[in-house]
Protein backbone atom coordinates (compact mmCIF):
# COMPACT_ATOMS: atom_id res chain seq x y z
CA UNK A 1 0.00 0.00 0.00
CA UNK A 2 3.07 2.23 -0.26
CA UNK A 3 1.65 4.20 -3.18
CA UNK A 4 -1.47 5.11 -1.21
CA UNK A 5 -2.21 8.57 0.16
CA UNK A 6 -5.07 9.48 2.51
CA UNK A 7 -5.75 13.20 2.17
CA UNK A 8 -8.54 15.75 2.57
CA UNK A 9 -11.06 15.54 -0.24
CA UNK A 10 -11.31 18.40 -2.71
CA UNK A 11 -14.12 19.56 -4.94
CA UNK A 12 -12.42 17.74 -7.82
CA UNK A 13 -12.86 14.46 -5.90
CA UNK A 14 -16.65 14.81 -5.59
CA UNK A 15 -17.55 12.85 -8.77
CA UNK A 16 -15.41 9.88 -7.69
CA UNK A 17 -16.79 10.00 -4.14
CA UNK A 18 -20.39 10.09 -5.36
CA UNK A 19 -19.71 7.22 -7.78
CA UNK A 20 -18.48 5.09 -4.84
CA UNK A 21 -21.47 6.10 -2.69
CA UNK A 22 -23.80 5.02 -5.50
CA UNK A 23 -22.02 1.73 -6.21
CA UNK A 24 -24.09 -0.67 -4.11
CA UNK A 25 -27.75 -1.70 -3.77
CA UNK A 26 -28.50 0.91 -1.08
CA UNK A 27 -26.53 3.68 -2.77
CA UNK A 28 -28.27 3.27 -6.10
CA UNK A 29 -31.52 4.16 -4.33
CA UNK A 30 -30.12 7.15 -2.41
CA UNK A 31 -27.49 8.76 -4.61
CA UNK A 32 -27.72 10.68 -7.87
CA UNK A 33 -24.34 10.90 -9.66
CA UNK A 34 -25.98 12.61 -12.64
CA UNK A 35 -26.54 15.83 -10.66
CA UNK A 36 -23.57 16.84 -8.50
CA UNK A 37 -25.10 20.15 -7.41
CA UNK A 38 -26.29 19.01 -3.95
CA UNK A 39 -22.98 17.23 -3.32
CA UNK A 40 -20.96 20.32 -4.22
CA UNK A 41 -23.14 22.41 -1.88
CA UNK A 42 -22.57 19.87 0.88
CA UNK A 43 -18.82 19.92 0.18
CA UNK A 44 -18.74 23.67 0.84
CA UNK A 45 -20.52 23.16 4.18
CA UNK A 46 -18.07 20.41 5.12
CA UNK A 47 -15.05 22.55 4.21
CA UNK A 48 -16.36 25.41 6.38
CA UNK A 49 -16.68 23.20 9.49
CA UNK A 50 -13.40 22.37 11.26
CA UNK A 51 -15.01 19.35 12.93
CA UNK A 52 -15.59 17.65 9.58
CA UNK A 53 -12.90 15.56 7.92
CA UNK A 54 -13.92 14.23 4.52
CA UNK A 55 -10.97 12.26 3.19
CA UNK A 56 -10.12 10.19 0.16
CA UNK A 57 -7.63 7.41 -0.35
CA UNK A 58 -5.73 7.97 -3.57
CA UNK A 59 -3.56 5.49 -5.42
CA UNK A 60 -1.64 7.26 -8.15
CA UNK A 61 -4.16 9.76 -9.47
CA UNK A 62 -7.20 7.57 -8.76
CA UNK A 63 -9.60 7.96 -5.81
CA UNK A 64 -10.08 4.44 -4.40
CA UNK A 65 -11.72 5.10 -1.02
CA UNK A 66 -13.46 7.70 1.11
CA UNK A 67 -14.85 8.32 4.56
CA UNK A 68 -16.15 11.21 6.64
CA UNK A 69 -15.00 11.69 10.23
CA UNK A 70 -16.96 14.11 12.41
CA UNK A 71 -15.66 15.31 15.77
CA UNK A 72 -18.49 15.82 18.26
CA UNK A 73 -17.88 17.59 21.58
CA UNK A 74 -20.39 16.67 24.25
CA UNK A 75 -21.41 16.73 27.89
CA UNK A 76 -22.14 13.03 28.39
CA UNK A 77 -19.39 10.67 29.53
CA UNK A 78 -17.95 13.46 31.67
CA UNK A 79 -17.69 15.93 28.81
CA UNK A 80 -16.11 13.47 26.40
CA UNK A 81 -15.49 14.26 22.77
CA UNK A 82 -16.42 11.47 20.37
CA UNK A 83 -16.04 10.94 16.68
CA UNK A 84 -18.52 9.58 14.17
CA UNK A 85 -17.41 7.72 11.05
CA UNK A 86 -19.78 7.97 8.07
CA UNK A 87 -19.83 7.18 4.38
CA UNK A 88 -17.05 4.60 4.34
CA UNK A 89 -16.65 3.38 0.78
CA UNK A 90 -13.95 1.43 -1.00
CA UNK A 91 -13.82 1.23 -4.79
CA UNK A 92 -15.14 -2.15 -5.98
CA UNK A 93 -11.81 -3.33 -7.38
CA UNK A 94 -9.98 -2.45 -4.13
CA UNK A 95 -12.28 -4.32 -1.73
CA UNK A 96 -10.51 -7.02 0.25
CA UNK A 97 -7.10 -5.39 -0.25
CA UNK A 98 -6.76 -4.03 3.30
CA UNK A 99 -7.57 -0.48 2.22
CA UNK A 100 -10.67 -0.31 4.43
CA UNK A 101 -8.59 -1.26 7.46
CA UNK A 102 -6.02 1.41 6.64
CA UNK A 103 -8.71 4.05 6.28
CA UNK A 104 -10.32 3.06 9.58
CA UNK A 105 -6.89 3.13 11.25
CA UNK A 106 -6.54 6.68 9.93
CA UNK A 107 -9.95 7.58 11.40
CA UNK A 108 -9.11 6.04 14.79
CA UNK A 109 -5.67 7.67 14.94
CA UNK A 110 -7.13 11.05 13.96
CA UNK A 111 -9.84 10.64 16.61
CA UNK A 112 -7.15 10.04 19.24
CA UNK A 113 -5.20 13.13 18.11
CA UNK A 114 -8.43 15.15 18.33
CA UNK A 115 -8.87 14.03 21.96
CA UNK A 116 -11.83 11.73 21.34
CA UNK A 117 -12.71 9.13 23.94
CA UNK A 118 -14.99 7.11 21.65
CA UNK A 119 -15.33 6.33 17.94
CA UNK A 120 -18.81 5.40 16.79
CA UNK A 121 -20.48 4.52 13.53
CA UNK A 122 -23.70 3.10 12.18
CA UNK A 123 -24.10 0.53 9.46
CA UNK A 124 -27.28 -0.47 7.67
CA UNK A 125 -28.78 -3.74 8.93
CA UNK A 126 -28.31 -5.32 5.49
CA UNK A 127 -24.54 -4.73 5.36
CA UNK A 128 -23.53 -7.94 7.14
CA UNK A 129 -20.06 -8.02 5.52
CA UNK A 130 -19.43 -4.50 6.85
CA UNK A 131 -20.56 -5.58 10.32
CA UNK A 132 -17.99 -8.40 10.35
CA UNK A 133 -15.33 -5.95 9.12
CA UNK A 134 -16.03 -3.47 11.95
CA UNK A 135 -16.11 -6.24 14.54
CA UNK A 136 -12.68 -7.46 13.34
CA UNK A 137 -11.43 -3.91 14.00
CA UNK A 138 -12.69 -4.08 17.60
CA UNK A 139 -16.02 -2.27 17.26
CA UNK A 140 -18.98 -3.74 19.14
CA UNK A 141 -22.64 -3.61 18.16
CA UNK A 142 -23.62 -2.09 21.50
CA UNK A 143 -26.60 0.08 20.54
CA UNK A 144 -29.70 0.11 18.40
CA UNK A 145 -29.84 3.05 15.98
CA UNK A 146 -32.93 4.97 14.97
CA UNK A 147 -33.53 7.35 12.07
CA UNK A 148 -36.33 9.70 11.15
CA UNK A 149 -36.44 10.81 7.53
CA UNK A 150 -37.41 14.48 7.19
Amino acid sequence: MGDLEIRPATTDDVPAIVAMLADDPLGTQRESPDDLTPYLTAMERLRADPNQHLVVAVRGERVVGTLQLTIVPGLSRRGATRSVVEGVRIHADERGSGLGSLMMEWAIDTSRREGCHLVQLTSDNTRTDAHRFYERLGFTASHVGFKLTL
